[in-house]
């Protein structure tokens, strides 16, 4: 029995494999609607019954597969990256820099993408996938936060990352020079503030702050940590 289950998840998972190869080619002309997905899982010749086990919600799967399978690669590829000679600023810079080389033969694809998830009916998966990336990058830094930090930086990060990718695809300087200095002034920018932020931590109104409204902050959890069904929690429950 556990032998047949797993073999149906691998041929799931080699289906939605065939498929989202076949359907980035056609994104680029047909979007990442029903009909590229329909399009695709016959140019990859996949079982219609094993498509819809590959993509259950259809091509909003087929959409956030292209976007995780990006990630998956970013994971890969930071795990093997030397960052060791930079700075913690230049290491997030880097990574947002490798994650769009790895897409740079896909951006047509990716300003479908964007299009796709700028759909109302979409926005909030959209969002979800981005901060996917967020959470990548710092867990590819070695982030350990599991307090209210654990949120800021991924959604700070998210910001960062939605802000590159539109500066990115309208970028036609050689080698995207000049999304790589975007990106450095935008990392340039999250500093300051977090510089701002241990400031106003370490003044007597930031600890006076600390000590009373915002001792709520301190009790909130990363996911995982005390419950791992919520997506974050508060010591000690509700």
């Amino acid at each position: 029995m556990a032998k047949s289950k797993k073999t149906e998840v691998d041929h799931v998972a080699e289906a939605r494999t065939a498929v989202l190869k076949a359907a980035i080619g056609n994104a680029v002309f047909d979007g990442w609607g029903e009909p590229a997905l329909r399009q695709a899982v016959a140019d990859a010749g996949v079982d219609a019954g094993l498509a819809k086990l590959a993509f259950p919600r259809g091509a909003l799967d087929l959409a956030l597969a292209f976007h995780f399978d990006g990630d998956a690669r970013l994971a890969e590829a930071m795990a093997t990256e030397d960052m060791s000679a930079l700075r913690y600023s230049q290491k997030v810079a880097r990574a947002l820099e490798i994650r769009l080389e790895l897409i740079a033969d896909d951006r047509e694809a990716v300003r479908k993408a964007v299009a796709y998830f700028a759909l109302p009916i979409h926005a909030a998966e959209g969002a979800k996938a981005i901060w996917h990336t967020a959470d990548t990058i710092w867990k590819g830094l070695g982030d350990t936060s599991e307090d209210i930090n654990w949120y800021t930086k991924r959604a700070t990060l998210s910001t960062v990352w939605s802000s590159v990718v539109l500066y990115w695809l309208g970028d036609e300087s050689p080698d995207f020079q000049n999304t790589r200095a975007f990106i450095a002034r935008r990392i340039d920018n999250v500093m300051q503030i977090e510089k701002a932020k241990a400031a106003f931590r370490n003044n007597p109104l930031g600890r006076l702050f600390a000590k009373g409204p915002g001792r709520i902050f301190e009790n909130v959890c990363a996911p995982g940590s005390p419950r791992d069904d919520l997506p974050g929690s508060l010591k000690g429950g509700w």
